[in-house]
């Protein structure tokens, strides 16, 4: 019976790729992050949210998002405006209007300071006109541009998997590894230096560039097709923007420090919206 077992098991082990990359059936709205609290009913957009982004925050499916709020390829939302995060009654058959600019999408120029007066031969100076300090702007993430494609450095192996090769997305220790049962651990954390290389795990397109998400610091969300989403956390530096693509390997960030402890980049793998262990995909040895 020995010999039958080593056979069958890598039949299983295949299996179970397949049925990963075939069709299924969108997961149920309620209990998608692994014991957090359902999404609200429904979420106002801020500057700087992306569908991808939100859909993130909640463990959704953005094409859902999309069909509940009539939103249709590619998914441009405005501040303001007011999405549904749950199915709801009757069926969205056309996109709600745009909502009027908000106060804060336009600041108010400072007014231009006073021109000093001249002053003529023997008359009072005037105090010399002062310039006002301009009120401090909101902290954004530095983000350079990186188009160069495939980094020699990256990590090489590959592992295909869907029609996608993936690789590790930087080099360094396995720190933290993913807990379907904890809302903590949707993902891996791979500890290294400060500053070092981060990579994108397999090609695809950049659908969100920020800090908007709690939790995640300075954030990398890749689209790689229809199903998957890969995600990388805690970055010192943002070397892409949203709509760039990128190929497997290439440049995407710099590694930053979490909470000013360690240097870490934490990844995550979302298959359909739900997060999924990143090691069952990621090349091993």
């Amino acid at each position: 019976m020995k010999p039958l077992r080593l056979t069958f098991l890598p039949m299983l082990v295949g299996l179970l790729l397949l049925s990963a990359c075939g069709p299924h059936p969108p997961a149920p709205t309620a209990n998608r992050t692994f014991g957090a609290p359902p999404p609200p009913a429904s979420y106002g957009v801020r500057r700087g949210d992306t569908l991808y982004s939100i859909s993130w925050q909640y463990g959704l499916d953005h094409r859902e998002i999309a069909v509940w709020n009539g939103i249709g390829a590619p998914y441009t939302i405005y501040p303001g405006q007011r999405l549904a995060l749950r199915k709801p009654a009757v069926p969205v058959t056309s996109p709600l209007p745009r909502p009027a600019s908000a106060p804060v999408t336009k600041s108010t120029p400072a007014p231009a300071p006073p021109k000093p007066k001249v002053s003529k031969p023997g008359a009072t100076k005037s105090a010399p006109a002062t310039t006002p300090t301009p009120a401090p702007s909101q902290q954004k993430p530095t983000i350079k541009r990186s188009l160069a494609k495939t980094d020699p450095s990256a990590p090489t192996p590959t592992r295909p998997v869907c029609g996608l090769a993936w690789r590790w997305p930087t080099k360094g220790r396995l720190f933290r590894t993913f807990n379907a049962s904890n809302p903590a651990r949707k993902g891996v954390d791979i500890v290294g230096s400060e500053g070092q290389s981060i990579y994108a795990a397999s090609a695809g397109r950049v659908v969100y560039s920020g800090n908007g998400l709690v939790g995640y610091g300075n954030l990398i969300i890749i689209k790689h097709n229809n199903t998957y989403l890969s995600a990388y956390g805690h970055n010192r530096e943002l070397l892409v923007r949203e709509g760039d693509k990128v190929a497997p390997g290439q440049l995407i960030a710099k590694m930053g420090r979490v909470d000013n402890d360690r240097a870490m980049l934490h990844f995550e793998i979302r298959r359909q919206g739900k997060p999924i262990d990143p090691l069952r995909l990621l090349p091993q040895g």
